[in-house]
């Protein structure tokens, strides 16, 4: 099994995986972790599996930097996605990251996500009812896509009738992201970046014409910036709004869909957590771990610096490997096991340190209450069909799951 295990990390390589690999990663992360934790890949990168190591590299900002301009030029070319890209929140370094991170943040403040809880439950409510009526669920579809979307159109005060486009716009621009791109993935994600920019620009006319709520309605909050003066460019403004429903969307679908079917693998858990509702906060925390939504970060090294014994010379790319991290038994005791009562949890499944992600307060409560509301009215759920995976590398999660409510 060894000799298996340094096989398999020796021969790993992010732009050739096998088609089991999307399936389960977790075994060959494992291999990664116990015999080349800073692996140098066949493209000059370095893919990084053990969580000590990518704590130290999330928190080192000087040394290892978020600015994406430099890998994403040979990558995107002269294109909307890589305008995009290089514009949004995370793909850039202080000051930038800072000055913009602090406008989203004013605008997801603790008050204002707690403004937003009666009108999640009501819509998490609503879509229990249609598939109550119905009597089958699509877990993704009927449920876990629909959360979301809704949350983050509420946030920018989208008319729910020009909702529509929003989840194949987001789809197709984080698809992108993925290490290998297609010509035709390249494609569609151009020209959603195209029509999301076009639609964002007639919105924020409407919005500057007759502004919202600035307590409720972050587009508003965005146009008016800080009573110091302070306010986003208008490209900052329309990219960021682009990159608030991209990492609130899918991320947030992956973590409700991972979720659920996770409990399903798990009956112990899932009749635990049906027993103790209370255990609902650390059974997301352990969601986020097990399955993280979000597997892959990105780094580039600013300067010749040492991580894990081995020496990376300035302007190495670095892959940040959340999903092995969140499984290092050097940090969880017992990884493997799926436990909705482990504590401590300090899971990376929103990074950590000055790019920790501004949403995690409010992707908690969607989790949680999508999660807790499900499990109360459908106890009796189970999966009754094979899922299909979303086929990404760096966003892990579903693209359908059939279930039968019981």
């Amino acid at each position: 099994m060894n000799a298996d295990a340094k096989a398999l990390a020796a021969g790993f390589d992010l732009e050739k995986l096998a088609p089991e690999f999307y399936d389960n990663p977790y075994p060959t992360y494992r291999a990664l972790r116990e015999n080349e934790p800073v692996k140098r890949l066949r493209n000059g990168t370095v893919f990084l599996t053990r969580y000590d190591d990518l704590v130290t590299t999330y928190k080192n900002t000087k040394s290892f930097s978020s600015d994406k301009k430099r890998e994403f030029a040979p990558k995107y070319g002269d294109t909307p996605l890589y305008e995009h890209h290089t514009t949004s929140l995370v793909f850039n370094d202080p000051p930038a990251h800072t000055r913009v991170r602090r406008l989203i943040m004013g605008a997801l403040s603790p008050r204002a996500i707690a403004g937003m809880e009666g009108d999640l439950i009501k819509l998490v409510e609503s879509l229990l009812d249609a598939i109550a009526a119905k009597g089958t669920c699509e877990l993704i579809e009927d449920f876990a896509a629909s959360i979301p979307i809704e949350v983050i159109g509420n946030l920018l005060d989208v008319p729910h009738d020009e909702r529509a486009p929003l989840r194949d716009w987001s789809l197709a621009i984080l698809g992108a992201l993925e290490p290998v791109v297609s010509p035709d993935a390249a494609a569609r994600g151009n020209k959603a970046v195209q029509d999301f920019l076009a639609y964002l620009e007639t919105l924020v006319a409407r919005r500057r014409q007759k502004p919202g709520n600035a307590e409720r309605d972050v587009l508003t909050r965005l146009i008016q910036g800080e009573e110091n003066g302070e306010r986003l460019t208008e490209k900052e403004l329309l990219h960021n709004c682009i990159f608030l429903l991209n990492a609130g969307h899918e991320t947030t679908t992956n973590l409700i869909g991972n979720g659920l079917v996770a409990l399903d693998r798990n009956p112990d858990q899932k009749q635990r957590l049906i027993d103790h509702p209370d255990l609902i906060k650390t059974a997301v925390e352990e969601m986020l771990r097990y399955e993280s939504s979000n597997q892959l970060g990105n780094r580039m090294t600013t300067e010749k610096v040492e991580l894990g014994g081995v020496m990376l010379e300035a302007g190495t790319s670095v892959t940040l490997c959340i999903g092995a991290a969140n499984r290092d038994p050097a940090q969880f005791p017992d990884p493997e096991r799926f436990d909705i009562a482990r504590t401590p949890n300090r899971h990376l499944a929103f990074a950590t340190g000055a790019h920790q992600c501004a949403g995690m307060a409010l992707a908690r409560l969607e989790g949680a209450i999508a999660i807790s509301r499900f499990l109360a009215r459908f106890p009796n759920y189970a999966v009754s069909g094979a899922p299909v995976r979303g086929g990404r590398v760096r966003f892990r999660g579903f693209l359908s799951v059939p279930c039968a409510l019981g």
